[in-house]
Parts: structure tokens; sequence; C-alpha cells
């Protein structure tokens, strides 16, 4: 057993995942009472979070954790889950999708260099329909009292890679490579750097964020923030689930006027050309696994507080769950069109090229996995990355052969608001 505090860490690919030597972690979960929003439990400056509607899951402290890099970064980390699993000692008292033994990870968006976490917490606290549970690894206590967050100060954003002029041109190139046959879709992000007077409480932007996007999945995971919209995977005994968004417009506030903007956007051919191709790319990958598969004709419009997204949702019954992980299926699906282009591999080269930043794990899958390979893994959009009083923003694009660079540097603006705002004091 894992004395408290002790960080076993593995980092791919120079060490071997999991050294048969290493301890087996002793796991109890119990079922509490307790309805405190989940995110007041959360101690200053720490933790792992993954919300919506106040449901889903928090912890914090580190019993165990790998950081794979490069191309094999999820099996690396499959495999070290796997093998971390198998040598635990677990007792749950409660038996639902995410108690035990729960792992959160974040992966990073490219192959090079890959950067990317999985880790276990100390402490776990859930809630799912109304049950809240107590998951505690090793000798570790719960302490339920925790202190409020402190305000960002004098928040002051700057351009990141690029400016909007800039950035604009990137976009006219790469519809310029669409036209000319390169490719069919290419989404380009772009960056904004926010910086407080004093160090930023993560829990101040995280508690924004859950109250005004509670659609949204809200995550906190290794510095990584945000309230992402777009389900990559779940998967839950043997159903498995992927929430595709592409197409978006702005929401001007004005009810009369946002309803005929979802009409119009449900209209646009330009966006369901994008749509169509993220559609066909999570289908794609997710048919090899799934013995049947629901993929819808026509999307539907979902509303967000400051935009408006065309969205599919793509079901299917995987062939055998002991065989294929909700980390697995994550890895099979990314990069997504929505978040990379069509076809994938030109795509993912031409950001490479032209793009003029390293995402890091923007845009790469985020989320949690149980011992039974169940978990929810989504794309980490409206995010940001957060060291001390830093906070670098991301937005991106999906562009076609009809996109206007001036509507999509907008659209990244529109996208940009959740995170920005969530620093603000207002």
């Amino acid at each position: 057993m894992l004395p408290p505090g002790t960080l076993a860490t593995v980092t791919s690919p120079a060490a071997t995942p999991a050294s048969p030597g290493l301890p087996g972690l002793t796991v109890r979960t119990t079922e509490i009472d307790d309805d405190d929003p989940l995110l007041s439990r959360l101690p200053a400056d720490e933790g792992v979070t993954w919300l919506r509607r106040d449901e889903g899951l928090v912890g914090w402290g580190v019993a165990a954790e790998i950081r794979p890099r490069g191309i094999t970064r999820f099996s690396d980390a499959d495999k070290w889950w796997t093998e971390t699993v198998s040598r635990a000692d677990i007792r749950d008292d409660v038996n639902e999708p995410g108690t035990g033994l729960v792992c959160f990870g974040s992966f990073a968006f490219a192959d090079d260099p890959g950067d990317s976490v999985l880790t276990v917490p100390e402490v776990v606290i859930g809630r799912r329909a109304g049950r809240t549970w107590l998951t505690l690894v090793g000798e570790a206590a719960y302490d339920p009292r925790s202190s409020g967050a402190e305000a960002p100060e004098d928040v002051v954003f700057s351009d990141g890679a690029m400016d909007g002029e800039r950035w604009m041109a990137v976009v006219a190139e790469a519809i310029r490579r669409i036209t000319a046959g390169a490719l069919g879709k290419v989404v380009l992000a772009r960056d904004l750097v926010a910086t407080a007077a004093n160090k930023i409480d993560i829990r101040w932007p995280l508690n924004r964020l859950a109250a005004s996007y509670p659609m949204c999945w809200t995550f906190h995971v290794d510095g990584l923030f945000g309230a992402t919209p777009e389900m990559l995977v779940r998967r839950e005994r043997g159903l498995v689930t992927s929430r595709v968004l592409a197409g978006t417009i702005r929401r001007t506030g004005d009810d009369e006027r946002d309803l005929a903007l979802a009409a119009a956007l449900a209209r646009s051919s330009k966006d369901h050309e994008e749509h169509e191709y993220a559609v066909r790319s999570v289908a794609d990958a997710l048919e090899p696994h799934c013995s049947s598969m629901i993929v819808p004709e026509t999307p539907f419009v979902l509303h967000l507080p400051n935009v408006m997204h065309l969205a599919s949702d793509v079901a299917g019954v995987v062939h055998d769950a002991s065989t294929v992980s909700s980390l697995q299926l994550a890895a099979s699906l990314h990069p997504s069109a929505a978040v990379g282009g069509t076809p994938t591999t030109e795509a993912v080269a031409l950001i490479s090229e032209i793009e003029g930043m390293d995402r890091g794990r923007y845009a790469g899958p985020v989320g949690w996995m149980d011992t039974t390979g169940d978990g929810e893994w989504g794309i980490a959009l409206r995010s940001a990355e957060i060291a001390g009083n830093t906070v670098r923003l991301f937005a991106g694009c999906g562009i076609v052969a009809d996109s206007d660079p001036e509507a999509e540097l907008a659209e990244s603006q529109a996208k940009l608001v959740p995170v920005r705002d969530s620093l603000g004091v207002g």
C-alpha cells in the first residue's frame, strides 16, 4: 500500500509502464450524506474535476500517475491503467460508473511531443442520480472543510501566437488550399493570454463555468480547464455515445433574433458541410468497435449561452466491453474532423504547418475512466491552461471552402467568451 502523498509516476516511452514490483493500491468507496455542491469540496489549487449539473466527479491528491508521450501515449496509458487496476485491492459499496478506483486523464492533441497525463487521485467525491459517494485510496483522509476562492485581480488580456489580422491571413491560406483540392476541411485554432496581478485559484473559473454553462462538462486536469460542450465518447455498460458539434453561430441575446439565427444555421450549406465531415469521421472510427450503430441523418441546433451549434448524437453497442475501454475508443476517435479536419492526415499536417502555435492538450481528449473501462472523454474545447497568474485561452474554427476569414475570427472570439468571462469578477 502506498503511503499517503506518495507520487507513483511513470513517464513513457523512456520508462516501462507499471513496474510489476510496484505495490498495489487499497481503495474504499462508501456512500455519504452530502448534498453540497461538489466544487465546494475542492481544496485550494488542487484537484481534478469532471462535472455537469453538479453531477460527476471531483478529486485531489495523487496516489499514482503516468505521463505518457508521443504517438503511443494512449496505449501506454491504457496498459498502465489495466496493470494498476489488476494490482489494486478495491472495496466498492456503491457500484456505479465512476465508483471504486478512478483515473482522470488529459491527452495532447498532437503526436509530437504529445505530453499527456493519467492520474489517480487519493480522494474522489462523486454524485449521480441523487447518490453521493466518497472514494479513498491508501491512508488518505477526507476533510469536508474548504476555503472560498479569491477572485483574480486586474486581469489583462493580450494576443497569443498571432493577432487577429495574422490569424485571418492563415485562414485565407487554408481556404486557398481547400479550394485547390488539397483537403476538405481543416480546424484552425488561436490563443489568447490572460495575466492577473495575483495567483489565480482554479476554483474561481471552475465555479463560474459550472454556473454559466450547466449543459457543458466542466473539467480540470493538471492545469487544463474549461467547459466543453462536446462529448468525444462515453462508454457505459456496453453502450457507446458521442456528441458531435460542428457549425457555429454567435448568439445576440435577443430571443427573437436568436431564433432566426438558429434557423439560418440549420439551413446553412457551409455549416452542414462542416458538420457532415465531423459526423462521418466519428461514425467511421466507432464502426469497427460496434455491433450496431445509430447515425442521425440531420443535426439539431444546440443552444448554449453564447453560441449555437449544429449537433448530432452518434450511438452504438460495443462488440465486447471487456476488450475495448473508453480510453481506447477515445484514441480511435482522436483527432476527429471536429478538431482536426478531413482527410485527417492532410488536415493535421496543415495545422502543424500554418497554425503557428503548440496546442498542447487543447482539443485533445479529457475525462475519466473506472476499473471496468467505462468512462467519459470530452474534447478539451472552451478551455485554457493555467500556470500561476497566467492563463492561456484557446478557440478553434472549422474551415471549409465557403469559409470567410472575418466570420471565422468572430466565431473564434465567441468561443473564447466562456473562459474569458470566467476570469472576471462581475
